[in-house]
């Protein structure tokens, strides 16, 4: 199993283009402890050759521009067979518009994801008039929180979808009431070898069915937005913190941290969805020593 992390910042990336945060400013100064990131998305593979997509973030030419292993490999093409979207957030579906020349593209996501991607910002509507994206469901609902399911281009890994609790898009009807199926986590293991990884980055609420995947996974990406709840209050940036918003902050008593502090010695824990004012993108800081 090969996995390409294309990009790990939260929405509107780092920097920002309408921020001026500490964070942000020295980014464009182009200090050496705030390096640039793009949206987040992770690129999925067996072969090398055919790459699944988990979300689609506004970057995506850039991230496919700096990534060799998805350039075309002949006239007109890509490695990407296939994209899946974890929810209906605009950073992590935008990107399916710059993928428009490359339709029909099948796209994996649940019925709550296709349902908002088909009203609120339907995309699936709009890119029909470029060949289309063909929905494979994910049939996550209120009735089934787990879904094993296969992809036919990635033989050789297993993959279970599992709702996670966070919250819909502002644009969806379900926004501050979300219903399982807005937002999901994926256990991905290797047949050949093995080895698991969880991807979660809208990991709001570290439940126990979500620790259960946690802990079973030799390498686990999760969300990693915000320092503190209030963060986005305190630097006058925001109105929302973060458990509004769906994130669970990383410091503090029941923060993520503490939360990943209790997974085996052994898990690599990485950081997927990190926001322009989490002190931890300041390479000199506590926050990102700790």
């Amino acid at each position: 199993m090969q996995i390409l992390v294309l990009g790990a910042a939260a929405g509107g990336g780092f920097p920002q283009w309408n921020c001026n945060c500490p964070n942000c400013y020295h980014a464009r100064l182009g200090s050496a402890d705030h390096q640039p990131r793009t949206q987040s998305s992770i690129a999925l593979s067996v072969d090398g050759k055919q790459w699944l997509l988990c979300n689609a973030s506004p970057d995506i030419r850039a991230q496919l521009n700096t990534n060799p292993e998805l350039w075309p490999s002949d006239l007109r093409g890509s490695g990407i067979r296939g994209v899946l979207l974890v929810d209906a957030q605009i950073d992590h579906v935008t990107g399916l518009l710059s993928l428009r020349e490359g339709c029909p593209l099948e796209v994996w996501c649940t019925p709550n994801v296709h349902r908002d991607l088909s009203t609120g910002f339907p995309l699936f509507t709009m890119l029909e008039h470029w060949g289309g994206l063909r929905w494979q469901p994910i049939e996550l609902e209120d009735h089934q929180e787990v879904v094993e399911f296969s992809i036919p281009f990635l033989p050789d890994i297993a993959l279970t979808a599992f709702a996670l609790h966070s919250n819909a898009p502002p644009y969806s009807p379900r926004r501050g009431a979300p219903s399982c199926g807005d937002n999901l986590g994926l256990y991905i293991v290797d047949r050949r070898s093995g080895k698991s990884l969880c991807y979660a980055p809208g990991l709001g609420n570290l439940t126990p069915l979500a620790m259960r995947f946690l802990n079973a996974a030799d390498v686990v990406m999760v969300d990693g937005t915000l320092w503190e709840d209030d963060e986005m209050q305190a630097l006058g940036v925001g109105t929302s913190t973060g458990q509004q918003m769906g994130h669970l902050a990383l410091n503090g008593s029941g923060g993520m941290c503490a939360l990943l502090n209790e997974l085996p010695s052994s898990t690599r824990r990485i950081l997927i969805h990190i926001n322009n004012t989490n002190p931890i993108l300041d390479g000199a800081s506590d926050a990102a020593k700790t």
